[in-house]
């Protein structure tokens, strides 16, 4: 295991639906990295810069070892989330997934040409869920070095 142990996972979905699912798929591997969420990209960018409404009492100060970000989101939605991420020299190492319903060519060009690490679409069956966010884990959590 690398050095993300203790770090938080950061999610950034609107969707209190879509978290929930989420929330309990990555609960199924004991991990011992919190579990964050950002409701929209305004809230997202305040945590990460340290400031404002994002600044929630009892989350860690951390940076998060991974993002996962949804794409349509009201106000400042995923694509531009992650134009900031990756235009901020303090936040651009980060990997950030876009985990979004969107199979269109369009927007997985447009996230990989803003720098997004990976693009992934949202699965309708629990049970694909599931099995995306043990790659997830896996690959991004386990067999990764990510930054410090």
């Amino acid at each position: 295991m690398n050095t993300t142990a203790i770090k938080p996972i950061l999610i950034v979905e609107d969707s209190t639906e879509d978290f929930t699912a989420l929330g309990r798929a990555f609960r199924k591997h004991a991990l011992q990295n919190p579990v964050l969420r950002c409701e929209d990209g305004e809230q997202a960018l305040d945590y990460l810069q340290g400031q404002g409404k994002g600044r929630m009492v009892g989350w860690p100060q951390a940076l998060p070892a991974i993002i996962l970000l949804d794409l349509n989101m009201p106000g400042l939605d995923g694509r531009d989330v992650l134009g900031a991420i990756k235009g901020d020299p303090s936040l651009q190492s980060i990997p950030v997934v876009m985990f979004t319903t969107s199979a269109n060519a369009k927007d997985v060009a447009a996230c990989y040409q803003l720098g997004a690490n990976s693009y992934l679409t949202k699965p309708l069956a629990y049970a694909d869920l599931e099995e995306k966010v043990r790659l997830i884990v896996h690959y991004w959590l386990e067999a990764s070095e990510l930054p410090a």
